[in-house]
């Protein structure tokens, strides 16, 4: 944040002008300018995605994951749990909200995921199944689910970790159940149900090249000797400030050698909060270097975040003390990762010039007991899709009344955040708010800092 602040005095009917520092709280349009990143990756032949909550794809949520991603990943909508809690009772909603929500916007669509040993409901983790019975319920999931959306999703993330540290196979109930051939089935299954759809097997810390990833290698060079349908891999990248594996990219194309495709499936890249600018600066150039690996090999399909704002990230709930971890702030303003991201793709490296966008405060009227306020929001070189500013006041002055704003005040401190109808500042456009506000004895200009 940066603060802003002026000794200009003010007499019965001089107004003052102060420089507020308008918070830019939304994107895209507070780097509108900027060439969209599904366009930049586009242009490289690479998808960039981004994973998603349903009930979140309306606002600057909703504008952003819109205007900047060309695919979506259901965080948890395609999950065996969310859609069919109760055996034989499907609840399709969200998933069925995410897949709209990407045909509207000429998304693709990433399903996520069909066979993996957490968030299964419990009536199927709870029973006793004999391996025909549970072979038979993994099929029908399987079949019923990607049916439901054939011809509507590219790909399928069909098996999710299925392995160990050291390259041995998870011990799970498909696994201790079927033996390590469940993922050939279910992979079998995932193709007859929807033969258009991309199959993937998707594994966290197999990024570089390691014991975990060697086994998934060898898994699919089996697979594919054996003739069952498996497309591509998906390496997760849940990566830590400062560690993306120095084999990335040649991780990334020992498996393209293969003949088959590699996606990014889940990045994001945490530190030790709290954050500070020598920490993003690396976080910016992580991103890079995952997304420069994914550009240099022809069959890595693209990048996909797990989510794009820290407010809907999952890693502070799962990484006590981490956190930042996606390449826009709790605010949806871009950091230094989105413009790393951006360069890798071809596009612009660096932030718009700081104010941009701007405040100005200013007394209308005044009186003995009270004056009239109004604050302008002006952008210039920048856009804005909603905004908020903040100032203490320093002799006792009380708002009483405002219009074309929301604004509250607790003691001296004044905030004040758009209406419902006036959040958008175009680039080279205004918008205006007023009050009235109560004053006694003097009405110095208010010391102002960035929302």
């Amino acid at each position: 944040m940066r603060s802003l602040r002026t000794g200009l005095s003010l007499g019965s009917v001089l107004t003052g002008i102060a420089a507020l520092g308008a918070l830019l709280v939304a994107a895209p349009a507070a780097h509108a300018a900027d060439t969209p990143l599904r366009d930049l990756a586009a242009a490289k032949g690479k998808v960039i995605g981004t994973a998603v909550t349903g009930s979140k794809l309306t606002g600057t949520y909703g504008d952003i994951a819109g205007a900047q991603f060309n695919s979506l990943t259901p965080g948890n909508a395609m999950k065996w749990e969310t859609v069919e809690p109760t055996r034989g009772t499907y609840n399709w909603a969200e998933a069925d909200q995410i897949v709209a929500f990407a045909q509207a916007h000429n998304q693709q669509v990433r399903g996520h995921t069909l066979v993996w040993h957490s968030q299964n409901p419990s009536w199927l983790t709870n029973g006793t199944w004999t391996s025909a019975q549970l072979s038979a319920l993994l099929q029908d999931h399987i079949s019923t689910e990607v049916t439901r959306y054939k011809g509507k999703l590219a790909a399928w993330d069909v098996v999710n970790e299925p392995f160990n540290e050291d390259g041995t196979y998870r011990s799970t109930l498909w696994y201790n159940g079927l033996g390590s051939d469940y993922i050939a089935q279910a992979l079998t299954w995932a193709h007859a149900a929807d033969p258009g759809a991309k199959l993937y097997i998707n594994d966290y810390n197999v990024e570089g090249v390691n014991a975990k990833s060697t086994a998934l290698y060898n898994l699919v060079k089996s697979l594919k000797a054996r003739g069952v349908p498996i497309d591509g891999v998906g390496l997760q990248a849940h990566l830590i400030l400062g560690q993306v594996p120095s084999t990335l990219q040649q991780n990334i194309q020992r498996f393209a050698d293969l003949g088959v495709d590699v996606a990014i499936t889940e990045l994001d890249i945490r530190m030790q909060l709290p954050s500070d600018s020598t920490k993003l600066a690396q976080q910016a150039a992580d991103y890079k270097a995952v997304f420069d690996a994914c550009v240099a090999v022809s069959r890595c399909y693209g990048v996909t975040v797990w989510g794009f704002t820290d407010s809907d990230s999952w890693i502070p709930d799962v990484f006590s003390g981490y956190g930042a971890a996606t390449p826009y702030d709790e605010n949806y303003l871009p950091k230094p990762a989105y413009y790393a991201i951006a360069g890798s793709l071809g596009g612009t490296t660096t932030p718009p010039p700081t104010g941009a966008c701007t405040a100005t405060y200013s007394v209308q009227s005044q009186w003995n007991t009270g004056f009239t306020g109004q604050v302008r929001i002006s952008c210039s070189g920048a856009a804005l899709s909603s905004w908020k500013v903040n100032w203490t006041y320093g002799a006792g002055q009380r708002i009483t009344q405002a219009w074309n704003a929301d604004c509250t005040q607790s003691g001296a401190a004044v905030t004040c955040a758009n209406a419902s109808y006036n959040g958008t500042v175009p680039n080279g456009g205004s918008v205006t708010f007023g009050f009235n506000a109560s004053w006694s004895g003097s009405n110095p200009v208010p010391t102002v800092t960035l929302g």
